[in-house]
């Protein structure tokens, strides 16, 4: 058996998080939509491409915000100070975090309270155990 990656992520939103979720993840960060299979329509929520992986944003029943497991996207070193005044701009609460030497990353809240991290592609150290999430 062997494990080749990860296909997609999802993030649990409330009932109705739709639109907020295309403003948030596809406006501000920029993903483009993908249809939800038909199948899964009923259920709500929004499918989004990041890189050759996908973002699902699947809605909860009885909803709270994961404050600490999250994803972690990969962004051009360069683009990642734009990104962060960018989401400041909307009124997001950014939060640059230095604990790890030689990785540029920061935090931010999704509009539901999730939790999500944004990393400087090319700006991670050698050694990656060092990290501690």
């Amino acid at each position: 058996m062997t494990i080749s990656g990860i296909d997609h992520v999802q993030i649990a939103a409330p009932s109705g998080c739709e639109e907020e979720a295309r403003r948030f993840y596809g406006g501000l960060l920029g993903l483009t939509e993908l249809p939800n299979p038909e199948v899964l329509r009923s259920r709500g929520g929004v499918w989004f491409k990041v890189g050759d992986q996908e973002l699902h944003v699947g809605v909860a029943e009885s909803f709270a915000p994961a404050q600490k497991a999250h994803p972690a996207f990969a962004v051009h070193a360069e683009d990642l100070t734009a990104l962060a005044e960018s989401l400041t701009q909307a009124l997001a609460v950014v939060t640059w975090d230095e604990a790890i030497p030689g990785v540029r990353r920061f935090y931010v809240a999704d509009p539901w309270g999730n939790r999500l991290e944004f990393v400087g592609k090319g700006s991670r150290s050698d050694s990656h155990d060092q990290r501690r999430d």
